[in-house]
């Protein structure tokens, strides 16, 4: 067994692994901290090495980080763990989440989804049936990814899955007719245009109590102070953009790079080669295109107190007059 310095074991003791690694008020400290997040090789690790990492943290939480030093676990191996327990358990609940569901899975079911939608764009069948196995896939993702402390309701999630899902379709079918008279790029960039749809139907209603109610504000110790709809609206439209402008790299330089290809007849004889083609460019543009683009806005979002609604605004002077600026949690 590996014998750890004292000074390695005060370095475990010092760390709060309830916080990311980096430091998250800069775009690089959010980007690395999302690359490792969604880092696909995750769904690879094996049942022992999670349920390890799941040992690991809880015996840090439990405040036995003295016993870790012992063990031979260092501060590396100590975030190497608390990320990997991330990955594949529930931040709330504790319990192993739906493998699909996880967010280390996001980049290869998005890439084999992406670039069937793509590849099988013209077929009204086709169309209708990718855009279902999408809007099924993100449900899971929500359901999976769920509050455990505010979980979203049965009624909900329906509401959102048939929503988006009709969005997407109708969006797509839609357009499909409308690109038939246009150049064949237009065509191609359709499902991007329902993938957009579906979004702005389907996070907003996930997150319609937020709506209705307010979202949670809170100082900076992490104290509630009040709840506003406005700072809601705000959460919402970032998360929205923040998950269209994911999808729009691969959804964009594929269909330019197949119409490429057609326009120079390279693919004549191989036409097989047209969706393995267009899923692989979905795959490398998604490793980046997801992290990158979780990462455009802090997780920990500041608002100035005057920016709120005028009664939230009034409460929260009221009951803490020196408080001038609160905080809210987007979401994903």
């Amino acid at each position: 067994m590996p014998v750890i310095a004292e000074n390695e074991v005060s370095s475990i003791r010092s760390v709060n692994i309830d916080k990311p690694y980096w430091d998250q008020s800069s775009y690089r400290g959010r980007a690395l901290h999302f690359l490792t997040v969604t880092n696909p090789l995750n769904i690879f690790a094996p049942k022992k090495e999670l349920e390890r990492a799941r040992e690991v943290v809880k015996m840090y939480r439990e405040n036995e980080s003295e016993d870790l030093g012992k063990l031979g676990i260092t501060v590396d191996d100590l975030w190497r763990y608390k990320y990997l327990y991330d990955s594949a358990f529930h931040p709330d609940t504790g319990e192993k989440m739906l493998l699909i569901g996880r967010m280390s899975a996001q980049v290869p079911m998005n890439m084999l989804i992406t670039g069937c939608m793509m590849t099988f764009y013209k077929s009204t069948p086709a169309v209708i049936f990718w855009q279902w196995i999408n809007q099924s896939f993100n449900a899971i993702v929500n359901y999976t990814n769920r509050s455990g402390s505010n979980p979203i309701s049965s009624e909900t999630l329906t509401r959102s899955y048939v929503g988006a899902t009709g969005g997407a379709v109708i969006t797509a079918l839609s357009l499909n007719r409308l690109a038939q008279h246009g150049p064949p790029l237009a065509g191609r960039l359709v499902p991007l245009a329902a993938v957009a749809a579906a979004n702005c139907v389907n996070i907003p209603l996930m997150r319609i109590t937020e709506l209705q109610d307010g979202i949670e504000l809170q100082n900076a110790e992490g104290s509630k102070v009040g709840q506003s709809k406005r700072a809601a609206k705000q959460a919402i439209t970032s998360v929205t953009l923040s998950r269209i402008l994911m999808a729009s790299p691969s959804m964009i330089l594929a269909p330019i790079i197949m119409n490429y290809l057609d326009r120079k007849r390279m693919l004549r004889n191989m036409k097989w080669a047209a969706g393995p083609i267009q899923v692989l460019i979905c795959g490398v543009c998604l490793t980046f295109a997801t992290p990158l683009c979780c990462a455009l806005f802090a997780q920990r979002v500041a608002i100035p107190v005057y920016q709120l609604e005028p009664e939230v605004r009034n409460n929260i002077q009221s009951s803490h007059p020196k408080l001038d600026t609160v905080y809210y949690n987007k979401g994903l």
